[in-house]
């Protein structure tokens, strides 16, 4: 029988997700679940959150619970995957010390989406942790030793760093890292609902995971489409145009989608139309995840169960991870003081 290969998703705490979040990184994570040939780990990365919200860090427990929310709710089986909270594995953080040795600065900084986050946060200047969140983010992934990442298109680059990491720690020590490959998402980006290239919620142009059913029709309703175009009679352009993107990642009915396609082009149908069909679509895709999300929400206690049980098993995963890392670089000494300072831990732990 083949060894399973190893997946890993990470997605900061920001509150809800929204359906940008669902294309780059859900729809992927939910379909290689549900494939059986993989080992699943998904990862709420709550030390992430402090590159670029240290000030709001009281506000991180709300944001990790609508994640997790969030999480449960597309479908994520917490008894066959793995999710669990960054901060619960203390080995991630002297993992990410280690690979900081094996990458410069310079190196670092050139990672695109991080140029983006300085430019869009207005920054003077970025915080130390905000430059080496891409180091920190390796070590998340080589943690768990994982193997396929599903990323959107903006985070290919964070995952190229990965490789290299885990590529020049294997050449100057022991092949103890796998050279994680990326899985495109079928839509890499979702254009927001006002047009701009990427749905965010600091503009304000989503369409979230957990919106009620007149939440989206108003959002659907009032969308960016072809600014050309004056009357419904008018033909119209397809590509480029948001609302027919959505149509083609949600709505299942292809005829249709081809037929409005066909039509809107020769001036046949209006906006309205094709937005309320739209509706329509988005509605029946998100009624499932509103009712699991509704499910979970009556259950506050088992997040909580199911993140302990989650971060213990992925917490066994980094001590050997990071045991196979110190011995590779010959960092294993004095061994009996680290055993009787790792009891001495333990024994207190048990007796807290």
């Amino acid at each position: 029988m083949s060894k399973k290969k190893r997946l890993l998703t990470g997605l900061r705490p920001t509150g809800k997700f929204h359906l940008g979040n669902y294309v780059g990184t859900f729809e992927k994570d939910y379909e290689l679940q549900s494939s059986g040939e993989y080992e699943c780990f998904f990862l709420i990365a709550d030390l992430h959150s402090l590159t670029t919200g240290y000030e709001t860090a009281s506000q991180i427990g709300d944001d990790i619970r609508e994640g997790v929310l969030d999480f449960l709710a597309v479908g994520i089986d917490p008894n066959t995957s793995t999710l669990y909270l960054q901060s619960l594995i203390p080995e991630v953080s002297e993992l990410f010390l280690l690979f900081t040795m094996l990458v410069s600065a310079t190196r670092a900084q050139r990672i695109p989406t991080l140029k983006e986050q300085i430019r869009d946060l207005k920054l003077e200047s970025a915080s130390l942790g905000l430059l080496s969140y891409p180091v920190l983010q390796a070590a998340d992934i080589l943690m768990v030793r994982g193997e396929v990442v599903p990323v959107g298109k903006d985070q290919m680059s964070h995952i190229e760093l990965t490789r290299e990491i885990a590529r020049r720690f294997n050449q100057l020590y022991a092949p103890v890292f796998p050279e994680p490959e990326y899985l495109e998402a079928r839509f890499p980006v979702l254009p927001g609902t006002d047009g701009s290239p990427k749905m965010s919620k600091s503009i304000g142009n989503t369409i979230m995971l957990s919106d009620d059913a007149e939440t989206v029709r108003k959002k659907v309703m009032a969308m960016y489409t072809d600014p050309t175009r004056l009357r419904a009679t008018d033909p119209g352009h397809v590509k480029g145009n948001p609302v027919f993107t959505y149509h083609d990642a949600f709505n299942p009915n292809h005829d249709e989608v081809r037929d409005l396609k066909a039509r809107y082009t020769r001036g046949k149908v209006g906006d309205v139309e094709v937005k309320q069909k739209l509706v329509a679509a988005l509605n029946q895709f998100l009624d499932p995840i509103r009712e699991r999300r509704a499910e979970y929400e009556r259950q506050p206690g088992l997040l909580e169960d199911i993140l302990a049980e989650g971060s213990r098993r992925a917490r066994a995963e980094a001590r050997e991870t990071l045991a196979l890392a110190r011995e590779a670089m010959g960092l294993n000494y004095f061994p009996k003081a680290r055993e009787l300072v790792d009891a001495s831990l333990s024994h207190t732990a048990a007796h807290a």
